[in-house]
């Protein structure tokens, strides 16, 4: 550090004025700095959009949530839109919405053949549209579990037109006729991810350029259509696609997921898969779309991975993951270089209190590391014995990270428990390359994700390739 800087971070935070002028620093003021921003593990780079947002949108991991109406239990519990509230100023940029036909041609929101509680689908979107930009500019998809009769999506494809109105996207952008458009491109767009009938240019010459609304459709009797019969798997009942409907589909067709090798072949530009979660763990060993609602590992990760990039829901995939003819494995890495990651563990501050009392704790704090298989790894300090208030470890961890890229590391503080097992107190996630070197503060978050301010922890942190 130079002088100047030095002096720059006096200035700032020494409250002391003689002490201030000789260019000293007191303990309040060594306070004051290491509790500040500056200080923290994150990278102040990383807390707002730096990446290239001109790639096409399958370049990106995009914040993705299921069942998002759900608050608690999916079987008992409530639909409430605070779910769609709360995932998107999380960050959230795809949102699901089962739809189900209801009382008096209203449609509902609700997770099916369940007793969970039954939302009016255009309160939903009216809530999406307040909702939707206050976090990232960024595209958000509507992507719909469609239960509805040809009639109802015809009054769903009439509200999303009346509640986002220029924001809803409805036709090809000019300059993305055959190619999927960017974030960029899509900022402070609405699309729609459900099944269509034919081709985007199909749509397109049927209704022609003009796409601001559908009373071209009405007044041709287009919509009256049966439209395209689908059969759902394991199922009888036949599902209709209303034309209306599947007009507003545009970048995001919903189609059956077959195999890799079937997708590279025949699937369009326009077109993507929604994969269940236990197939998807036996392609792939990643958790895809996620309960915003379930607190818990998976949602520490997915909070932590999508901090990066100014929290826009929109994160770049390295090179590796967006070359179509790459050979990267993640089950056996054989190129680049790895990263040697140290961290010092120096001490905790004012951990959070155990649902048993006082703050003699017995406190200990497990560092993870979670990306690839040959990367995962977790290291433990030991127990610092009735101390929660300020324990000390001093303790050292090295990991070798072979592909920093998509690796996240995690800090969870734990009380030691000798019957029940070890108590959570809190956790910090976040992304490797997020990471700021030298002596820093890891605030941490409770189960449900809130700030447990002025609860941390002081490393030393160091890495390099």
């Amino acid at each position: 550090m130079s002088k100047t800087i030095a002096f720059e971070i006096i200035q700032k935070y020494e409250p002391i004025e003689e002490v201030r002028k000789a260019h000293q620093m007191s303990l309040e003021g060594f306070t004051r700095y290491m509790n500040s921003r500056e200080c923290l593990l994150f990278k102040n780079e990383c807390r707002k959009v730096y990446q290239d947002m001109s790639h096409p949108l399958s370049d990106y991991f995009i914040s993705s949530s299921h069942n998002t109406y759900l608050v608690s239990d999916q079987l008992l519990g409530p639909s409430d839109l605070w779910g769609y509230v709360s995932a998107l100023v999380k960050g959230c940029r795809c949102l699901e919405i089962d739809c189900w036909d209801g009382a008096q041609n209203e449609p509902v929101v609700y997770h099916g053949y369940t007793l969970t509680s039954k939302l009016l689908f255009k309160t939903v979107i009216q809530a999406i549209q307040k909702y939707a930009f206050m976090t990232s500019d960024y595209p958000v998809v509507l992507s719909l579990e469609n239960h509805c009769s040809t009639a109802q999506q015809e009054v769903m494809a009439d509200n999303l037109q009346a509640t986002f109105g220029e924001s809803l996207l409805s036709d090809m952008l000019d300059d993305f006729p055959d190619t999927l458009p960017s974030p960029e491109a899509l900022k402070f767009k609405i699309l729609v991810k459900n099944k269509k009938i034919g081709t985007l240019k199909e749509t397109r010459e049927r209704k022609g350029s003009d796409k601001r609304g559908d009373n071209q459709d009405k007044e041709t009797g287009v919509k009256k259509l049966p439209g395209v019969m689908l059969f759902k798997k394991k199922k009888t009942r036949k599902l209709k696609i209303a034309l209306a409907l599947s007009d507003l589909v545009i970048y995001t067709k919903a189609e059956k997921f077959k195999s890799f090798q079937h997708s590279r072949l025949y699937q369009q530009f326009n077109e993507n898969n929604s994969i269940g979660e236990t197939q998807a763990r036996k392609l792939s060993k990643l958790r895809v779309a996620l309960n915003f609602q379930t607190p818990g590992l998976p949602m520490d990760l997915q909070n932590g991975k999508f901090l990066d990039n100014g929290g826009s829901g929109y994160i770049l995939k390295p090179q590796f993951l967006r070359e179509s003819k790459s050979y990267f494995n993640p089950s056996n890495i054989k190129e680049g270089m790895p990263i040697t990651l140290t961290i010092r563990l120096i001490s905790g501050i004012q951990l959070p209190l155990t649902h048993s009392s006082s703050n003699k704790g017995d406190s200990l704090v497990i560092i993870e590391v979670f990306g690839v298989p040959n990367d995962q790894m977790k290291q433990q300090t030991r127990v610092i014995k009735k101390n929660a208030f300020s324990p000390r470890w001093n303790e050292t961890f090295t990991f070798i990270i072979h592909v920093p890229e998509l690796a996240l590391i995690r800090f969870v503080v734990e009380s030691q428990g000798l019957i029940a097992g070890n108590e959570f107190l809190g956790q910090y996630t976040l992304p490797l390359l997020c990471m700021n070197k030298g002596y820093r503060r890891v605030p941490l978050f409770s189960r449900m994700g809130e700030s447990l301010e002025p609860a941390s922890l002081f490393v030393y942190v160091w890495y390099v390739r």
